[in-house]
């Protein structure tokens, strides 16, 4: 029995991932679905968020409003880091590639692109300071050093750690693919 809900999941994961002809391609768009670390991590601090909240209420009925507002801020701040933690991550578009961290945003128009390409190297195994033998996606600039480029996508991060290689290689062959049409147009 084909349940209507699980088409769009089973459309998704197909290999040709063409774009359609309405899609605009100026806006920015992350070219693969975040991974299940990064989603369970936004969860449980939505979580947390969740029971900051409710204690702030309880705070605001029973003590000063002080303190019930340093909790919300305190709430605002969980909800606002698990909605960072879910936008992470390369995004493309027409105009460049955008790399989004925690607590910052780098982007790099495609005319200052000079590669982009996968290369099997130490990989950090979570963001933490271990490191394993992976795959990495690098992107190197013009005007800077070759030397030791900062990778965009690693095969050991929060989006594809429990997922199959495959995925790693299809958004990785994805930004590949914008930088070769963009760089050259």
């Amino acid at each position: 029995m084909p349940l209507p809900f699980l088409t769009a999941d089973r459309a998704f994961d197909t290999a040709e991932d063409v774009a359609l002809p309405y899609d605009d391609r100026d806006r920015w768009r992350r070219p693969y679905r975040p991974g299940p670390w990064r989603v369970g991590a936004s969860a449980l601090l939505l979580l947390l968020a969740s029971f900051v909240l409710f204690a702030g209420v309880i705070i605001a009925a029973t003590a000063t409003p002080a303190s019930a507002g340093t909790v919300f801020a305190i709430a605002l701040v969980i909800v606002a880091s698990a909605l960072r933690l879910l936008r992470m991550g390369v995004w493309v578009s027409a105009r460049g590639l955008r790399h989004v961290a925690f607590l910052g945003t780098r982007t790099t128009a495609w005319g200052d692109v000079v590669s982009v390409r996968t290369v099997q190297q130490p990989v950090r195994w979570l963001g933490l300071p271990r490191t394993v033998q992976g795959q990495a996606l690098v992107l190197a600039r013009r005007g800077r050093s070759d030397d030791e480029p900062a990778p965009l996508l690693t095969s050991h991060n929060a989006d594809f750690l429990a997922r199959d290689q495959l995925a790693f290689d299809r958004a990785a062959d994805t930004v590949e693919a914008w930088a070769a049409e963009y760089r050259s147009g």
